[in-house]
C-alpha cells in the first residue's frame, strides 16, 4: 500500500483527492518534482526543493516550503524503508501533494526517434505541471518503434529527453547540450557534470552522426544506454556509458548512507 500526503493529511494514495475545479487539473498550473527514494532515503532532497523553489518563483506560484517540508518527513517516516519515488506537486488551487509512487521498469537500452519540438520560452527553468506536450513526443516516438524521443528544435537543436537529459560520447569525450538551449536543469545532469569533465555545447542531429554512445540521464533512469537514435546503431552500454553509470551509482549510494 502506497502512502500520500494532502496538504498534510495522510493516507492511501487512491484514497486523496482534490476538487476538480483545482487549476492543477483544470490548466495543468502547479510545479512538482519527482525524488528516488533508496530504502526510504531521498537522493538530492534539498537540491529537488531548491528547483522547486525557483519553479514556483518563475510561475508566480506561491508555497508554503516549511509545511511543505514538514508533510514530507512526516509521509517519508511513515514510508520506512521503500525503493520508491516520492512525488511532490503544488498546484493554483493551494494544494500540497506529495505521492508515493513505484519506480517504472527500463529496458537494458533503449532507442530514440528525434521529434520536432519548440520550448516554451517563458517557462524556461519551471519544472511545470503542464507536461502534454512532452508526453505526445514519447508517444509520437513509440509511432515510430523508438521507446523515447529525443527532442529537436525546427532548427535542427538537438535539446533532451521529454523525461530525461541527453548525454553524447564521441571519441571518448562527453558532451550535452547546453541549459541556454533552453533545457531543465537536471539534478542528474548537474551531479554528471560535477563527476566528470562535460563538454556543454550546442549540437545537431548531423553532429549525432559521429557518436560512438549516448544515454539518457534522469532521477529514474540514473545513466540509461541508448542503442541507435533514429535507426542509427551506437555502442550501448559503451566504456564512457558504463563508466558513468557506476560512477553515479556510487555517489548515489555514499550521499543516501552518509
Amino acid at each position: 500500500m502506497l502512502l500520500g500526503s494532502l496538504n498534510g493529511d495522510i493516507a492511501p494514495v487512491e484514497e486523496l483527492t482534490i476538487p476538480v475545479t483545482d487549476e492543477g487539473l483544470v490548466r495543468g498550473d502547479g510545479v512538482f518534482e519527482v525524488i528516488r527514494l533508496y530504502g526510504g532515503v531521498p537522493f538530492a532532497l534539498e537540491e529537488h526543493y531548491a528547483r522547486m523553489q525557483r519553479s514556483a518563483q518563475t510561475s508566480r506560484l506561491e508555497i508554503d516550503f516549511d509545511r511543505l517540508s514538514e508533510e514530507v518527513a512526516v509521509l517519508l517516516e511513515r514510508t520506512g524503508a521503500l525503493d520508491a519515488a516520492l512525488r511532490i506537486m503544488c498546484t493554483r488551487g493551494g494544494r500540497r501533494i506529495a505521492l508515493i509512487e513505484q519506480i517504472p521498469p527500463y529496458p537494458d537500452t533503449i532507442a530514440l526517434a528525434s521529434v520536432t519540438y519548440a520550448p516554451t520560452r517563458v517557462l524556461d527553468g519551471v519544472k511545470s505541471l503542464s507536461y502534454c506536450a512532452n508526453m505526445l513526443c514519447t508517444r509520437l516516438a513509440k509511432e515510430q518503434g523508438a521507446d523515447e524521443a529525443l527532442l529537436v528544435t525546427p532548427h535542427g537543436r538537438v535539446l533532451e529527453a521529454p523525461t530525461s537529459s541527453f548525454f553524447t560520447v564521441r571519441e571518448g569525450r562527453l558532451s550535452t547540450p547546453p541549459l541556454d538551449d533552453h533545457i531543465l536543469d537536471s539534478i542528474t545532469r548537474k551531479w554528471i557534470l560535477a563527476l566528470f569533465e562535460v563538454d556543454e555545447r550546442p549540437m545537431t542531429l548531423d553532429d549525432l552522426r559521429e557518436v560512438d554512445e549516448a544515454f539518457l540521464a534522469s532521477t529514474f533512469k540514473e545513466a540509461l544506454p541508448i542503442h541507435a537514435i533514429d535507426g542509427r546503431q551506437l555502442d550501448a552500454p559503451g566504456p564512457v556509458t558504463r563508466e558513468v553509470g557506476e560512477r553515479l551509482a556510487a555517489h548515489i549510494a555514499a550521499a543516501v548512507a552518509a
